[in-house]
């Protein structure tokens, strides 16, 4: 039974389960199927992973004050996160997968970083 690449559509030769014919030609069809779809994808996309970045350089103790003004010379955008956490206490953390921020007062903010052994 004749197999095609789905990627080029040459002949595939070799194991019976192989798909492709070539690395190149997996590598290229695996990054048509990911990449983002169109640009507004892509800039929050980015916008996740530049604040992302901003908590991780600044929390690197797990727990760190700091202010708005810090954030945002940095390029920290509020609008863009992943989750937000209510606790019992009436607490609210907003984050970015496992880096968090809460506000408090006088423009600053605890940044925390949430336990991923769950």
């Amino acid at each position: 039974m004749d197999r095609n690449c789905p990627e080029c559509g040459d002949k595939i030769i070799g194991r019976e389960d192989k798909k492709f014919c070539s690395d190149g030609c997996r590598n290229a069809y695996n990054n048509k199927i990911n990449k983002d779809t169109n640009n507004y994808m892509r800039n929050i996309n980015n916008k996740l992973r530049r604040n992302y970045r901003i908590l991780s350089e600044l929390n690197t103790d797990g727990k760190t004050k700091v202010s708005k003004a810090r954030l945002l010379s940095r390029g920290f955008d509020f609008e863009h996160l992943t989750s937000i956490r209510h606790t019992k206490n009436g607490t609210t953390y907003y984050f970015l997968y496992e880096q968090g921020y809460m506000p408090l007062d006088n423009d600053y903010f605890l940044l925390v970083r949430r336990d991923t052994d769950r």
